[in-house]
């Protein structure tokens, strides 16, 4: 008799072990494919980030050409300004004389010039620069120390705002580039 209690305790511990091993079994289970979803998981977050980290570049580079424009666009704006008033000075019928940077092409000093102020070089610099802008003219060629043109007019202070309006385009293009690479870059992060 002490043999079939034996047996009996046995079993039940058998049966015991053997339900405890289908619960065990299925905690595994429930456990290989939450680590199957986790290595997806990461494999998903690691493109996103991969993502993100090209949306950060794309984001530096396009800051740094907005700063560039930006800078550029105030340079214009100031040069514009400085032309304006100095075409708002100058006399209507008054002839300019292109002063010429390079030693080589000054006139001798034998031949007396007459004195030009400050605000005349600037003014002939002004004009030279709103020619050289508006294609109509390089730098002077030839071997005379001066030569005289008409005052720089309207054509030019157009040709300088068509100038700027062009920058202006320019920025405006590089922050809509800005704006959509920032969204990317929202976008990544969040559906990480």
């Amino acid at each position: 008799m002490a043999g079939m209690i034996m047996d009996a305790v046995l079993m039940l511990l058998l049966v015991a072990a053997v339900g405890y091993g289908i619960k065990l079994e299925r905690k595994l289970a429930a456990l290989r494919t939450g680590q199957l979803a986790f290595a997806q998981a990461v494999t998903e977050l690691n493109a996103a980030a991969g993502r993100a980290e090209n949306a950060l570049a794309t984001l530096r580079a396009s800051g740094q050409e907005t700063d560039l424009l930006h800078d550029r666009i105030i340079k214009a704006r100031e040069v514009k300004a400085q032309l304006e008033i100095l075409i708002a000075r100058a006399p209507a019928a008054a002839p300019v004389r292109i002063v010429e940077d390079e030693p080589a092409r000054r006139a001798p000093a034998a031949v007396a010039a007459p004195a030009v102020t400050e605000d005349e070089e600037r003014a002939e610099r002004m004009a030279a620069l709103a020619e050289r802008i508006q294609g109509m003219a390089s730098p002077s060629t030839s071997h005379r120390a001066a030569a005289t043109v008409a005052p720089a007019g309207r054509d030019n202070v157009a040709a300088i705002v068509q100038a700027l309006t062009a920058g202006r385009s320019a920025n405006h293009s590089a922050k809509q580039s800005l704006n959509a690479a920032r969204r990317n870059l929202d976008d990544d992060l969040f559906a990480a």
